[in-house]
């Protein structure tokens, strides 16, 4: 793709800007959007699905690696004509304008696919929530957040941002930190700095039914996190449901492994027998 013109090029070709109602912070740098994809491999010549691509710094990158067919969601309509520029006509690169909180995944690849994005600041939690409690669920999914956000996904018991966030992740996937990015690597900078965060399904992840228990049990266990449990889970069952579960209902939420609030997932399903 050497005989491409530079993405700061093309964007002042289209008199392109980000958005700010979007949450937009393009990755300019082919160097970093090079490292971010040979992070999230090898795909061994499954698709990817990319969300938000903007000028494609990152779509780039995936088309010069192993994957198959890449898959672009993209929302802003400004950004269609640059990203198909970047065809080669083979039907390699396929190009979506959607919502990617409304898409339905499945029919955009077939068989086993993986999920690269430098993912809109405003969307980023909604969408992973999307992709790891909903019907489908990609091989490996290798995403930019906000650092903060970041954190939050892979932070253990007792941190100050383990959180409802923390534990849902952690249930479904393995999750860590495989990039920091400083505000200077995007156009328009951000405000804070942001991290990559490589996420792998495990293999003993909850089915769906368990998956929605845990949502509600850490939705009122983290909604009152400064209570015990016995008073924050009080609507569920309480000390009942602790004790059923084998936890301490005199702790705290942030104190609890993911282990535990399995534990309440499952005894909140004994008690609605």
């Amino acid at each position: 793709m050497t005989d491409l013109p530079s993405l700061r090029e093309t964007l002042d070709a289209h008199g392109l800007l980000a958005k700010k109602s979007f949450g937009q912070h393009f990755l300019l740098d082919l160097n970093v959007t090079r490292k971010i994809v040979r992070l999230a491999g090898p795909f061994e010549g499954r698709s990817v699905i990319e969300v938000g691509p903007g000028p494609g710094g990152l779509t780039r990158a995936l088309i010069e690696s192993d994957a198959g067919q890449v898959v672009l969601v993209e929302k802003d309509p400004r950004f269609l004509p640059l990203l198909a520029e970047l065809d080669d006509g083979t039907g390699r690169l396929v190009t979506v304008e959607a919502d990617a909180l409304k898409v339905d995944e499945a029919s955009l690849v077939a068989g086993p696919a993986h999920v690269v994005s430098n993912l809109p600041y405003n969307v980023g939690t909604p969408l992973l929530i999307k992709w790891i409690t909903g019907p489908w669920l990609p091989v490996a999914l290798t995403l930019m957040f906000q650092k903060e956000v970041a954190e939050r996904i892979v932070a253990a018991p007792g941190e100050d941002a383990y959180g409802r966030l923390a534990v849902i992740a952690q249930a479904v996937c393995e999750a860590r930190i495989v990039m920091h990015l400083p505000a200077a690597a995007f156009t328009p900078p951000p405000k804070v700095a942001s991290a990559v965060v490589h996420l792998i399904p495990r293999p003993d992840r909850p089915d769906r039914a368990t998956l929605k228990r845990l949502e509600t049990v850490t939705a009122a266990a983290f909604g009152q996190r400064r209570k015990m449990l016995r008073s924050s889970l009080k609507q569920l069952g309480g000390a009942s449901l602790c004790e059923a579960a084998g936890v301490n209902p005199d702790a705290r939420a942030e104190v609890i492994d993911g282990a535990g609030f399995l534990r309440l997932a499952n005894a909140l399903k004994a008690n609605a027998r």
